[in-house]
C-alpha cells in the first residue's frame, strides 16, 4: 500500500508512523455483509486454483467470522504463527512509511470497505485486497520473511534511487503473482487471489503470457494497474522467492541502470515459456476490470 507523489505528513487523526485505530465497532452491518459477499464468492472459487498456503492462512486466521475480521483478533495468531501483525492506516502511504512497516514485520491495511456496488472493481486497495488477498499469505514462515526482506529492500532501494525496478519485483510477486506446483499453476498474488475476474483470467484465459521467474527479467518488464496482466510470472516455489531477495541487489541495479525495459507482451531470448499467450485481450483494447478488486 505504497504510493508516490502524495502528502509526506500523516493525516489528521494518524500517529506518525501513518496507523489508525481500525474502528472495528464502528463497522455497519451493511459494511459487514460487503466482507461476506466477496468472502463467500472469493472461497467458493479459489480452491484448485489457490495456492495450499494461502488456503491453509484462510483457515489458521478464520476470516470469516460474522463479516469484516477485527485485526486485534487476528493478530494474535498471525504474530504466533510468524511474529507479523496487521496495522491500519488510512489510505496509501509514502513509500519510507511502507518499506518500514515491512521491515518490521508490520503490514499495512486499509480499514474501509468498498461500497456495495463496486464488488468487482476499486482502484485503491480496501480492507478486503488488503487483509483477504495479502494476509492469508503471511501465515507462510517462508513469505512471511519474503516480505520481510522485500521491506528491508525496499528502504535501499530509495536510496539508490531503484525504486520503480522493486516496485516490479511487489507487482509481479505479493500482487500478481503464480506458483507452479504438480498439480498446475496456483495463485498467490493478493491481486488475483481477492478478485473474481482476475482469478480466472489469470489462470484460464489464452490472452496473458506465462513465464518463469528471474529477479532482472521482472525487474525490466512495466505492469498494467488499470486492467488485466499482459504477463505473469511463475515461480517454482516460495523458497525460491525468498533466496532470490536475499541476494545483493547492488549489482543489479547497476546492470538495470543501462538495460532497456522489456515491452509488457514480449517473450525475451531466455523466457522459460510456460505459455505463450494470444495478447487477444489486450489486441481488442480490453477493459476497465482487473484493479484491485
Amino acid at each position: 500500500m505504497s504510493a508516490d507523489g502524495f502528502r509526506q505528513t500523516p493525516p489528521p487523526g494518524a500517529r506518525s508512523d501513518w496507523t489508525i485505530d481500525q474502528g472495528w465497532d464502528a463497522y455497519t452491518q451493511a459494511e459487514h455483509d460487503v466482507w461476506i459477499t466477496l468472502y463467500e464468492r472469493q472461497t467458493a472459487l479459489l480452491p484448485g486454483r489457490a495456492c495450499d498456503a494461502f488456503l491453509r492462512g484462510l483457515d489458521a486466521l478464520d476470516l470469516h467470522r460474522s463479516g469484516i475480521p477485527d485485526f486485534a483478533r487476528i493478530n494474535d495468531e498471525l504474530n504466533r504463527l510468524t511474529g507479523w501483525s496487521v496495522v491500519a492506516v488510512p489510505g496509501l502511504v509514502p513509500d519510507e512509511v511502507f518499506f518500514d512497516h515491512l521491515a518490521n514485520r508490520r503490514f499495512p491495511a486499509g480499514q474501509f470497505i468498498r461500497r456495495a456496488d463496486q464488488l468487482d472493481y476499486l482502484q485503491e486497495p480496501d480492507i478486503f485486497h488488503d487483509v483477504f488477498g495479502h494476509v492469508p499469505m503471511l501465515t507462510d514462515p517462508v513469505f512471511a520473511n519474503y516480505m520481510q526482506a522485500y521491506g528491508q529492500g525496499g528502504q535501499r532501494a530509495l536510496s539508490l534511487g531503484r525504486l520503480a525496478n522493486l516496485a516490479r519485483l511487489y507487482w509481479y510477486t505479493v500482487e500478481f503473482g503464480l506458483l507452479d506446483t504438480p498439480e498446475g499453476l496456483r495463485i498467490y498474488g493478493a491481486g488475483i487471489v481477492s478478485s473474481r475476474s482476475e482469478s480466472l483470467f489469470a489462470l484460464d484465459d489464452p490472452s496473458p503470457n506465462r513465464l518463469g521467474f528471474t529477479l532482472e527479467r521482472v525487474m525490466r518488464t512495466p505492469y498494467r494497474i488499470d486492467d488485466f496482466q499482459q504477463v505473469y510470472f511463475v515461480i517454482p516455489s516460495i523458497q525460491t522467492l525468498l533466496d532470490a531477495t536475499l541476494s545483493d541487489f547492488g549489482p543489479i541495479y547497476q546492470r538495470l541502470a543501462t538495460a532497456p525495459d522489456i515491452a509488457i507482451d514480449a517473450i525475451a531470448a531466455g523466457d522459460r515459456v510456460i505459455t505463450r499467450g494470444s495478447q487477444a485481450y489486450a489486441k481488442t483494447g480490453g477493459r476497465l476490470g482487473s484493479g484491485v478488486a
